[in-house]
């Protein structure tokens, strides 16, 4: 599986002001609780057969880019909601931690309070924040425009919001946070990060020799459903079946000539029936 990384330059920025302002320590742990947050992203992502294309550490988060074209509505959101999740398991394990051994509470309640804090605040309904993310899959059956249109709104109404909120702490202690989420906020506001279909070359592995991968499924299931059993290191074949009676193999061959027609809901029957 390949991925990309890049550093946004205000990554650099917040991490220098961290070291001034003498919270270095609380960076470092939310870059760590970010990547844990888009790790589980991809993993979620794999298990319907995409893929972490590029990683963008920004500010206080990271996002992910990529096309999810095909995935379906509820898979979408068991993704987007995957990072949260395994931010809240991250803080209640801290937790469990504490009242087994209330030792360890002063070198975890840090840690413990960046993850429930990224897990809070990634189900704020603003774009590319995981809540935003889902509240446009719910909005598309109103239509893509109508949804983009409304996510927009939200989010640049929570940017000002926090951009307010950092104005009023000028007039006590100023949170240079908040001026930072509310630019990342409005930086995402139109785009974010996604996921692309599993796909990979062949050539290299091939040179080396590859084992193969034979998996038994309904002639009606998807190419959507194929994804999910596509690996990087063995070849796929699938063996088609309609009950019991054998039809016939598909090779992955077919699924990707299938698979760059675009069509996802297209049936293994008809894929292997195809020219």
């Amino acid at each position: 599986m390949r991925s990309r990384l890049r550093v946004h330059p205000l990554f650099f920025a917040a991490g220098i002001l961290s070291a001034f302002t003498g919270r270095l320590l609380v960076f470092l742990e939310a870059v760590l609780a970010a990547a844990e947050h888009e790790c589980a992203h991809a993993i979620a992502a794999r298990r319907y057969g995409y893929t972490l294309d590029r990683l963008v550490l920004m500010p206080y988060g990271a996002v992910l880019s990529g096309d999810l074209s095909g995935m379906r509505a509820r898979e979408e959101i068991a993704v987007c909601l995957a990072g949260p999740a395994a931010n809240a398991a991250t803080g209640l394990l801290f937790v469990a931690l504490w009242w087994l051994f209330p030792e360890t509470y002063p070198f975890t309640d840090v840690a413990a309070y960046v993850s429930f804090s990224l897990f809070a605040v990634n189900l704020l309904p603003a774009y590319p924040l995981d809540g935003g993310r889902v509240l446009r899959v719910l909005l598309r059956r109103a239509g893509e425009r109508r949804a983009r249109a409304v996510c927009l709104a939200v989010t640049l109404l929570t940017a000002a919001a926090l951009l307010g909120g950092f104005v009023w702490s000028l007039f006590g202690a100023p949170n240079f946070s908040l001026l930072f989420f509310a630019v990342f906020l409005a930086a995402g506001a139109r785009g974010g990060g996604s996921y692309r279909p599993f796909l990979f070359s062949r050539e290299r592995g091939f040179s080396h020799g590859i084992e193969e991968r034979r998996i038994a499924v309904s002639a009606d299931s998807t190419l959507r459903d194929a994804l999910r059993y596509l690996r990087e290191d063995r070849y796929l074949t699938l063996l088609l079946f309609e009950g019991e009676t054998f039809l016939c193999e598909v090779s992955e061959e077919e699924l990707r000539t299938a698979l760059g027609r675009g069509d996802y809901s297209l049936s293994l029957r008809d894929c292997a029936q195809s020219p």
